[in-house]
Parts: structure tokens; sequence; C-alpha cells
């Protein structure tokens, strides 16, 4: 990976082992992924990260790849989600961190921000809502129609069988013909992730972050108290599943809040547009307060 030297360890997390990637030596930056990859989406911001002085953490979340993989859906709850990303923080030997989380990593991120609010130094936001204003725009539309593969994904069995048919043929289409930007994701990115959550057991533990936390009238709302450290929050504005109606009202949930839209890159942010994404997330890192 450009060189940079990748360590690749195992950290108790909250019942579970979790496996981290990890790079470089400085200030942590805990690297949080999304469904339905693991911590090889930050491919391209770890080598920019550690030439900027900072130590990477990217960790598969409980679930993925090569951490472990609980049963039950109850094993997914947010709480258990976050208690990981405390795990992490302590692990890092620093009394807090930046926090940088996409799509459902980003989601964890936004409610470790505001149930921990000591062990946050700064908190990044890649296309991903806050629980709060998702659960006031999945009621409307346009998002209540972006929404429709949550409902989807909460019923039993079906979403398996058919994401995984033809040898996870949905799958690799999402990763070729979602992104704004083509050629986000190489050949050997969608095989590694194909591998990744082809494992026993790991698309339903993908899933069951939906089912657990945002099923049908049992939508699990992040903590309502307000964010306390500064908050970036990067938006590639042609995401088809989440609108830019999301960033609405983000000072109501983060007050030091600032948001960078990229118009012609979509819910792949980091790979869309990695060197816009780089050079506005280091910059924000090394801000003074």
């Amino acid at each position: 990976m450009e060189n940079i030297e990748v360590r690749h360890e195992r950290i108790k997390g909250d019942g579970v082992e979790l496996h981290v990637a990890r790079a470089g030596e400085g200030p942590p930056a805990i690297l949080l992924h999304g469904f339905p990859e693991n911590w090889r989406s930050w491919q391209r911001q770890i080598p920019a990260l550690v030439r900027a002085g900072f130590s990477v953490w990217a960790p598969d979340l409980r679930g993925y790849n090569l951490s472990d993989i609980p049963p039950g859906r109850e094993a997914y709850r947010l709480e258990h989600l976050v208690a990981d990303v405390a795990a992490l923080v302590r692990a890092s030997g620093a009394s807090r961190a930046h926090i940088v989380g996409h799509d459902w990593g980003g989601i964890i991120a936004w409610s470790f921000a505001a149930a921990h609010p000591g062990l946050v130094d700064k908190l990044v936001i890649l296309n991903a809502p806050h629980l709060d204003i998702y659960a006031e725009k999945a009621r409307r539309f346009p998002q209540m129609l972006r929404s429709w593969y949550v409902l989807f994904f909460q019923i039993p069995w079906l979403p398996e069988k058919l994401l995984a048919a033809n040898r996870y043929g949905a799958i690799r289409r999402m990763f070729r013909r979602e992104p704004a930007r083509p050629n986000a994701f190489s050949r050997e990115d969608i095989a590694h992730f194909v591998a990744a959550i082809s494992k026993p057991g790991a698309l339903t533990a993908g899933l069951d972050y939906y089912r657990a936390n945002i099923g049908l009238g049992k939508l699990r709302r992040a903590p309502v108290k307000p964010i306390e450290a500064p908050t970036l929050v990067i938006w590639g504005e042609r995401d088809p599943a989440l609108g830019v109606e999301l960033l609405e009202g983000l000072e109501r949930v983060a007050p030091r809040v600032r948001v960078h839209r990229i118009p012609d890159a979509s819910h792949w942010v980091q790979n869309e547009a990695p060197g816009e994404v780089n050079r506005v997330l280091i910059d924000f890192l090394m801000e003074t307060r």
C-alpha cells in the first residue's frame, strides 16, 4: 500500500475480538467502514494520513472480514458497536482519538461522539446520516423512496438469498455501477469485498446492523445530547440512497459542524474522490482548536 507498512492485529472489543489494520505513528485516527466493506475501504486514505503524521487504526467492524462474527442480531445493536470503538480508543493508548466513519461506520461515529465526548478529538463523517435527522427525513419524500432497501433488509433470509445469488452478483454490480465516478473500485477491490462478505454468517451480520437498529417501528435513535467535538461532514451529493436533505439541521446535533460537499461524487466518496477527501480530511484534523 504505497510503501506504507500495515500491521494486522486483534483487539478485544465488547465481548468480541476485532481485526485492526494499523499504520503510522502519531495521534490516532480510527477509521470505521460501512456495509458491505471492511478496513480496505480506507486504502486510499491510510497512506495520506500516515504521511501527515497520524497513526491509523482501521478495524473490521464486528461481523466483517477477519473480526469475530457473533450470532444473533442483538449483538449488532448500536450500544455494542459504540463500545467496540471505545475499546479501540483505549487500545490506542491515547486519551482521545479522531473518529472517522463512512456509511454504517459514520452512524456508529455519530453515536460514539455523543455517548463518549471525552474520547473524541475530532469527528469526521462521510455520507452517513445522524439517526435523529434520518428518523425525521425517512418518513417523508424523497428520502422515504431512497430508503426502500432498509425495509427490504428487515425480511428474514430473502435479502441474503438475493444478494448472494449469482456469486454475489448484486454486490458486484453495486460496486461497479453505483459510484458516480467510474473505476472507483478495481476488480481486486470488488473480489476482496465479495470474498469477505461471503464468509459464513458475514452477510447476515451486515444486514443485522439494519435489523437491530432501524427496523420497522423501532428506529434506534442516536443519543440526543449535542456533539461537543469539532465535526466535519464530507458528502458526495450524487448518493442514490442518502439525499442531501439529510444535511439539514446538523447544527442541532453538532453545533461545531462544517460541511464539505462534492457534487460529482456519490455514496462511496472516499473511493471516488480520494484526493479531495484526503486534502479536506487532513487539513481539518491538523487544525488547532
